[in-house]
């Protein structure tokens, strides 16, 4: 659970119950508690959220976490554990091939727990999803501390170029299903996800204007992420190219003697950052100084893309006690699997042994029942 320094607040149930229209959407969150700082926020959050749209927490925390989550949603929020069914690495893949299984509506969101929706962001995901099979929003950081600053930059310079990753997707369930999902073995999920739509002739839409508020995580959390973000990378082989080139070209400089040379670098990374900055009135979200964060991160994007190519050669990263190897699959590589395993409502993830029959009204997950709290 994201640890944050918001002021915890203590939601008005009653109030909770005078609800506005709720949306016919799904919301599935995905969590792995190490400790229990930020419970008091997050379940202020659900307790908004659920006024809007049918929740699911697939909860992998320990027992005693889980327990105490339940206490605190119960009749907030459905609230489960991950299907044991379903087998795979990325624990957060198996929590969103759960919750969409077992979600009540076609029009399916998923979040992180540091992700803050607010009612016109979704109905904007919901209008969307009528003609899309997935979108992918944007995130940005509120409040904006330094490590949140310096990881904008990251983000700044990924608006300039298409667009940027977030913790966040929507997707329609019924595509999702029919599928198969997607691969819990791997690192970069966001990225698989997406990859496996478009293999399966799904249709994406990124919209640069659509801004989603999330929480920063704490500056410890971010500064043991760095390598095994630059390891998504491998996913990408050009984003990973310029990557490395990154320490050669500034070591080149400096043995030239021309760190004017570096200057001008600097100069043009702000100016592409600036660029997506302003794209699609991202000024009104990101501060002007975020700009200057850019020449920081691509310093620090190309040390760590050495470190992660050295991961990659001693076999994957670690992740939550495991190691991954694989970032993310090719778009063709997704479509040779679908083509040679035909999809089949998540069975490409659920042994054979395993699966079972419908188990709740309006959801097909061919893993088995989960337990949790009803809403």
């Amino acid at each position: 659970m994201t640890d944050t320094a918001a002021h915890p607040r203590h939601p008005d149930r009653t109030a909770a119950r005078s609800a506005p229209a709720r949306l016919p959407m799904a919301y599935v969150l995905p969590v792995r508690a190490h400790h229990d700082r930020g419970l008091d926020e997050l379940t202020g959050y659900l307790c908004e959220l659920r006024r809007w749209v049918d929740v699911v927490v697939v909860d992998g925390s320990t027992p005693t976490l889980f327990a105490r989550h339940a206490d605190a949603w119960r009749g907030l929020v459905r609230h489960v554990p991950p299907d044991p069914a379903l087998r795979g690495r990325n624990g957060k893949v198996l929590g969103v091939l759960t919750g969409v299984a077992l979600a009540r509506h076609e029009h399916v969101v998923i979040a992180d727990d540091d992700v803050r929706y607010d009612l016109p962001a979704l109905r904007a995901v919901h209008d969307l999803l009528d003609r899309v099979d997935l979108v992918r929003p944007q995130n940005h950081f509120d409040p904006l501390p330094w490590h949140a600053w310096w990881d904008t930059g990251r983000t700044l310079l990924a608006r300039a170029f298409g667009g940027d990753w977030p913790g966040t997707l929507a997707v329609r369930r019924s595509t999702f299903l029919a599928m198969g999902g997607y691969d819990p073995d791997v690192l970069f999920e966001n990225l698989e996800l997406v990859r496996t739509v478009r293999a399966y002739g799904g249709s994406e839409a990124a919209p640069a204007w659509l801004y989603v508020r999330r929480l920063p995580p704490t500056a410890r959390h971010f500064l043991g992420q760095r390598v095994r973000q630059a390891y998504d990378e491998t996913a990408r082989p050009a984003w990973l190219l310029a990557a490395l080139a990154v320490l050669p070209a500034t070591a080149a400089a400096l043995a030239a003697r021309r760190p004017g040379l570096l200057l001008r670098a600097g100069l043009v990374a702000v100016a592409v950052a600036e660029m997506g900055r302003r794209r699609a009135g991202g000024a009104h979200v990101f501060p002007a100084h975020t700009a200057l964060a850019a020449p920081v991160w691509l310093l620090e994007r190309g040390v760590c893309a050495w470190l992660a190519v050295g991961r990659r050669l001693r076999g994957g990263v670690p992740y939550a006690g495991r190691r991954l190897r694989v970032a993310a699959h090719s778009t063709r590589a997704l479509r040779r699997r679908s083509a040679r395993r035909g999809p089949d409502e998540l069975v490409l993830w659920v042994g054979s042994a395993a699966v079972r029959p419908e188990h709740e009204a309006g959801a097909r997950p061919v893993a088995g029942a989960t337990g949790g709290t009803p809403a």
